[in-house]
């Protein structure tokens, strides 16, 4: 494709929002560590004059992608993928750990994270393999190709020590419901969620009986089996009563969940007989997914008890109030707030945040870097910052629902679902609506492997686009 076609064929106004974002996120970085003393906002021995090189280098690296050939970019899908994966081993062999993670290689001033372009190497290679021709996401081996594309990477960050960074994967959600994955998930998905904060709150005996409530209540409403229901609750309290004398007798060494568990296990089997015979697959989903919030409930307690470090354990206590602490974990959602509440509607105006010339704000000019917002620009800049984030994450949709490949629609999929991943979590963890975990806000946080990777990320979308009218 000429020059001239390229220009002609680009979509300006996503450049325009990502050069708005690049930009504005390297004033706050500038602002977050101000001094008088390296007042100069080009100085290279600063973080912002750091970030600035890695600006320019992030424009050389989009000018190269718009010059690709788009064939070029499927052909080597799978051998990004494999490079990344092999990187993400190399890294925890030959890394540099940082903060308790194994997640850096180091040369020098500049520090290279893998698991930053994990991110676009995992979309581009599910880009190519659901991008074929007839392709159905809920057969066995595609779900299970697909599964382990994700999990691989996940694995091997999470050996890294970097949660936040394998969360992420998470994402990848949205881009599977557009490609046909079941309805129902949302509905687990959001069930799981519930069960976890609620199990913060109350003791796992109290969560099984209001499984076993909602459930069997639900589906005798949905079918009227009015009279069943009661039958099984009937079966339940039997259960419970011999099982409470029999605890009674032998002195209570028998938790009263290990009871209830048992109580549910053996109603749910009688239900889940009784509805193959009579062929009620609805009441068959609904047992299933009763046993699987079980399965999942104890899961809970041991990786919650015996997997999570102390730290990751207070932030999540932190989050949901089950515990206060200004001093260690708490103290940077603390200060955050403190930051961003203090800039009311207009803000302090740029260089003038009490908060951020106090370096109150650990990590203010990464992951943090949203509390500078808050304070210098207020409640009209932080909304500013939304706005665009979103206008950006819709028009990539927008311009992925147009492609004509299944290769160039997946992966714009993939590159929205990544950067909503990354700003909602981002900005959610510095108002407390989310825990801290670590990732940074594309195109604002600094450093140069998170810019280098969403650049790449976003423009390899953008060349896709420029041949939208040509099927891969």
């Amino acid at each position: 494709m000429s020059e001239k076609r390229i220009g002609s064929q680009i979509d300006w106004i996503t450049v325009l929002i990502f050069f708005g974002l690049v930009i504005f996120g390297w004033l706050n970085i500038y602002s977050s560590v101000y001094s008088e003393e390296h007042s100069s906002i080009f100085s290279v021995s600063q973080r912002y004059g750091k970030q600035m090189l890695w600006i320019m280098v992030a424009i050389v690296i989009l000018v190269a992608i718009l010059f690709v050939d788009t064939q070029v970019i499927s052909v080597f899908a799978f051998p990004i993928y494999g490079l990344t994966m092999l990187l993400l081993v190399a890294v925890l062999l030959f890394g540099k750990e940082v903060h308790g993670q194994r997640a850096w290689f180091e040369f020098g001033d500049f520090k290279f994270q893998p698991a930053e372009f994990a991110k676009f190497a995992t979309a581009l290679a599910l880009a190519k393999f659901m991008g074929r021709e007839n392709f159905k996401l809920m057969t066995f081996k595609n779900f299970s190709v697909v599964s382990g594309v994700l999990v691989l990477p996940v694995l091997l960050v999470m050996l890294q020590g970097d949660t936040g960074s394998a969360m992420v994967t998470a994402a990848f959600i949205i881009m599977l419901f557009r490609e046909g994955l079941p309805a129902i998930l949302p509905v687990l998905i959001l069930l799981a969620i519930v069960i976890f904060i609620v199990s913060l709150f109350v003791p796992i005996s109290g969560v099984i009986v209001m499984l076993s409530i909602l459930f069997l209540t639900f589906n005798a409403l949905s079918q009227r089996q009015y009279r069943y229901a009661l039958t099984i609750f009937g079966v339940q309290l039997l259960v419970i009563l011999v099982g409470l004398a029999f605890v009674i007798v032998t002195f209570n060494t028998i938790p009263l969940h290990f009871l209830l568990t048992t109580a549910v296990v053996v109603s749910s089997s009688m239900m889940l007989i009784n509805a193959f015979r009579q062929r009620k697959y609805q009441t068959v989903q609904v047992i299933i997914i009763l046993l699987g919030s079980l399965l999942y409930l104890y899961s809970i307690e041991f990786i919650y008890h015996d997997v999570l470090k102390a730290h990751q354990k207070t932030r999540i206590n932190i989050l949901f109030n089950v515990e206060e602490d200004n001093k260690d974990d708490g103290y940077n959602i603390n200060q955050s707030l403190i930051a961003i509440g203090s800039g009311g509607f207009g803000g302090k105006g740029f260089l003038q945040g009490t908060q951020t010339k106090g370096d109150f704000v650990p990590e203010q000019d990464t992951d943090f870097i949203f509390c500078t917002v808050g304070e210098e620009w207020g409640f009209w800049g932080s909304s500013l910052v939304l706005f665009v984030f979103t206008a950006l994450i819709l028009r990539i949709i927008w311009l992925a629902e147009r492609q004509h490949s299944a290769f160039s629609r997946i992966y714009g999929y993939s590159v929205a679902s990544i950067l909503f991943f990354h700003y909602a979590i981002n900005i959610a963890m510095t108002i407390k609506l989310a825990p801290v975990i670590g990732i940074p806000l594309p195109f604002f946080s600094y450093g140069g492997s998170s810019l280098w990777a969403f650049t790449i990320l976003l423009f390899v979308f953008i060349k896709l686009d420029t041949e939208r009218h040509l099927p891969l």
